[in-house]
C-alpha cells in the first residue's frame, strides 16, 4: 500500500509538470501536442515489444465499434491539450493551471445531461466559486485575458473528455484505452495541422535539440510513465482516493511554475485572491465527496 501511495503521488507531481514543461518548449501548441502523442505512441509501442506493461497492448475489445470510439475520445484530448497548452503560452502556467479548475462546473452541468439525470444542485453551488475566483484574475489581469479565455474553453473540453472516456473504459484494458486515444488525437492533429499552421504559423516545425529532448521527457515522463504509475497504484488503491489525491495537482504546478520560471514576479494580488476561492471550493468538494463516502450506520 505504501508503494501505490508513492506511485500515486509521483504521477501527481509528473502532471504538475506538464504546464512547466509546454512552457519551456518553443513549439507552438498545435506542434506540441502533436509530437507529444506521436512520441508517446512510439514509447508505447517499444514497451509493449518489450512486455511492459503485463500483456502490452495486446487484448480483446469487446463492442463493434470500439476502436473508431476510443480514438474519437482522443481527438477530444487532443483538443484539450491544445487549448491548454494555448493558454499557458498566452498567459503562463499559474493562469493555464487555475482556468483548469472549471472542468468541475462543466462536468457538473454536463455529466447530468449526458445520463438523464438531474443536476445536483451542491456540485453546481460548489463549482461556482472558482468561477467567481477566475472571473476576478478576469477583470483585474487585463494582459492574461486571452489566456483565460483559452483556458475556459480547455476545460470544458476537458469535462467532455472525462464524460467520454468513462463510457468508453467499460470492460477495456487502460493500456490499449490510451494508445488508441492517443492514436486518435496524432491523426486528427496531423488531418488539421496544414490548416492550423496557415492560420497560426509557426517559427519552426522540427524541433532543436533542446526542444527534442523536453518532447522526449514531456512524452515518456509525463504521459506514458505516469500513466502507468496510475495503473500500478489502482491495483492497490480506489479510484476515488486517486481522483482526491488530483486535487493537488494545481498546487503542485502553479510551485514548479514558481520555482523554475519566476512566475511570482507576474503575478498580483487579484491572482492570489482568485486562487484563495479556487483552493476553498477544493476543500469544500473534497469534504462533500468524503461525506458522501461515509458509510451510514
Amino acid at each position: 500500500m505504501r508503494k501505490a501511495f508513492i506511485q500515486l503521488h509521483v504521477s501527481i507531481l509528473l502532471a504538475g509538470f506538464t504546464g512547466v514543461l509546454g512552457k519551456l518548449i518553443s513549439l507552438n501548441e498545435g506542434l506540441l501536442v502533436w509530437y507529444r502523442m506521436l512520441i508517446s505512441l512510439v514509447v508505447m509501442l517499444l514497451l509493449s515489444f518489450l512486455g511492459i506493461p503485463r500483456g502490452g497492448l495486446r487484448g480483446k475489445l469487446p463492442g463493434r465499434g470500439a476502436r473508431p470510439g476510443m480514438m474519437g475520445v482522443g481527438v477530444l484530448l487532443a483538443l484539450h491539450w491544445v487549448f491548454f497548452f494555448g493558454s499557458i503560452k498566452a498567459s503562463n502556467v499559474s493562469i493555464g493551471v487555475v482556468c483548469f479548475s472549471l472542468t468541475s462546473l462543466f462536468t457538473a452541468l454536463l455529466e447530468p445531461l449526458a445520463y438523464r439525470r438531474r443536476i445536483v444542485g451542491k456540485d453546481v453551488l460548489a463549482s461556482l466559486i472558482p468561477l467567481a475566483g477566475i472571473l476576478m484574475i478576469f477583470h483585474f489581469e487585463v494582459r492574461f485575458r486571452t489566456g483565460i479565455l483559452l483556458g475556459i474553453v480547455s476545460s470544458l473540453l476537458a469535462a467532455l473528455f472525462t464524460i467520454a472516456n468513462k463510457e468508453v473504459a467499460k470492460e477495456r484494458p487502460a493500456t490499449l484505452l490510451l494508445f488508441y486515444e492517443m492514436l486518435g488525437g496524432c491523426l486528427s492533429l496531423s488531418l488539421l495541422m496544414p490548416f492550423y499552421l496557415a492560420r497560426f504559423p509557426a517559427a519552426h516545425i522540427v524541433p532543436g535539440l533542446t526542444d527534442f529532448l523536453w518532447l522526449l521527457v514531456f512524452a515518456i515522463c509525463c504521459t506514458v510513465w505516469l500513466y502507468l504509475l496510475q495503473i500500478e497504484a489502482l491495483k492497490h488503491i480506489s479510484a476515488f482516493t486517486l481522483n482526491l489525491s488530483y486535487n493537488l495537482e494545481p498546487v503542485y504546478s502553479i510551485l514548479l511554475a514558481m520555482l523554475f520560471l519566476g512566475e511570482a514576479k507576474e503575478l498580483s494580488l487579484s491572482f492570489y485572491a482568485g486562487l484563495g476561492l479556487i483552493i476553498l471550493s477544493v476543500l469544500l468538494q473534497t469534504g462533500n465527496v468524503l461525506k458522501r463516502k461515509r458509510p451510514t450506520p
